[in-house]
């Protein structure tokens, strides 16, 4: 039989003494050495596990720190939201009074203004009025026109609208003071006739035939003329003097034969005889 080298022998007592061992082992003690062996790879499987949960803990908890901020975040961006929607809401109604306020403003505005175009058009009215009065104005005395300033007209106006009232010694007085004021007024021969009118009405009788005469002297052409001469002969029959009447009526017929003073000077002539 040929012998190995010592070497080789000596590296495999090792192996061949375990087997030996192992093999001398009881049963009981083989399984619990394969047990250990499980229980070491339970223990490394579940401190994997543990590892890995521990990592995956920490991950969600990253992850809910990360949507915990992101939900601060929004919740943030929420609440700055609806302070700007607010803040907008407040400037909407702050515009909206402020259009009501210009609204409510401009009719103002259009009430004010309209009251100054009335105001406006009141007293350029007035002032037409009183430009009207100051010039001079284009009258009808007894069918012939004429010209005359405004307040001459006014003067003669007031002192007739006396006259018909009866007030005859206002009236005269009126009357006197017009003549004063205006002696070059086309008004004169109509102030005298009326003016002789108010004098009989107070009763001064023989002042009223002086006006009278003195009207139909200076002015023969006057329309009132023939007026003033029948008036003069009531005057005189008045004063009980029917001759001096008569021949009153008679000049007045005769020089002014077309006028309705006349007709009326024929019949009281009748009624003279």
């Amino acid at each position: 039989m040929t012998r190995r080298p010592l070497s080789i022998r000596a590296a495999r007592a090792p192996a061949a003494l375990l087997l030996a061992l192992t093999a001398a082992w009881p049963v009981g003690a083989q399984a619990g050495l394969f047990d250990d062996e499980e229980a070491r790879k339970a223990i490394v499987e579940l401190r994997g596990r543990f590892e890995r949960a521990q990592q995956e803990s920490s991950e969600r908890d990253a992850r809910q720190r990360e949507l915990a901020e992101q939900v601060e975040t929004l919740k943030r961006s929420l609440l700055d939201l609806n302070a700007q929607i607010e803040s907008l809401r407040a400037d909407l109604a702050k515009l909206r009074g402020q259009d009501e306020q210009q609204v409510q403003s401009g009719k103002d505005l259009a009430r004010e203004i309209a009251e100054l175009q009335r105001k406006l058009k009141d007293q350029f009215a007035a002032i037409d009025e009183r430009m009207r009065r100051l010039e001079p104005q284009r009258v009808s005395l007894d069918g012939r026109d004429a010209v005359v300033e405004a307040p001459e007209k006014k003067a003669y106006d007031e002192a007739i609208g006396i006259l018909r009232k009866g007030e005859f010694a206002n009236a005269a007085a009126a009357l006197t003071s017009f003549q004063k004021r205006f002696p070059s007024s086309p008004y004169q021969g109509h102030v005298q006739y009326w003016l002789g009118n108010a004098l009989y009405g107070k009763g001064e009788v023989k002042e009223a035939m002086t006006i009278f005469r003195t009207l139909v002297s200076s002015t023969p052409d006057h329309p009132r003329a023939s007026e003033a001469l029948l008036a003069l002969a009531n005057c005189q029959i008045e004063l009980k003097d029917p001759k001096s009447a008569r021949r009153t009526l008679e000049e007045l017929v005769r020089n002014y034969p077309q006028s309705e003073a006349a007709q009326a000077a024929a019949e009281r002539i009748r009624q003279l005889k």
